[in-house]
């Protein structure tokens, strides 16, 4: 019904799939039914896409205990890696995810960014100045 509002407001079909997060093959069957004034069609449609396995109150779980750090969560150094997360997503939530879905979980549902540490400059013995 929001993709409705949304035509009846003058919005492009692309603008709507953007925005909705959902594809343009749906968004296109949508604006038929909406051209054709079917609107229980589109009201029947549903939810797009899958369900997250995850429901806002588990993510805010396992970003409190990603918050602790690497090293309060068992791990030998402080740097995360997406495997890192992913098994601590699955030890507070038992939901189990791959490396790449656990990427988009840290980006899209908790707002983080890809971090690499800074690189340090190797010092070399053999260009010391001698006196």
């Amino acid at each position: 019904m929001r993709a409705a509002e949304m035509f009846d407001q003058g919005r492009r079909q692309s603008g709507v799939a953007a925005e909705l997060g959902v594809s343009a093959q749906a968004v296109s069957k949508w604006h038929r039914a909406w051209s054709a004034g079917e609107r229980e069609a589109m009201a029947g449609a549903g939810r797009a896409g899958r369900m997250r396995k995850l429901s806002d109150e588990r993510l805010a779980e396992v970003e409190t205990e990603l918050m602790k750090g690497p090293r309060a969560n068992g791990f030998a150094t402080e740097m995360w890696t997406l495997a890192r997360v992913a098994e601590v997503i699955d030890r507070v939530t038992g939901v189990r995810y791959s490396v790449t879905q656990t990427g988009t979980i840290l980006r899209d549902g908790l707002g983080w960014s890809r971090q690499r540490p800074a690189r340090k400059a190797a010092e070399r013995d053999d260009e010391a100045i001698e006196e």
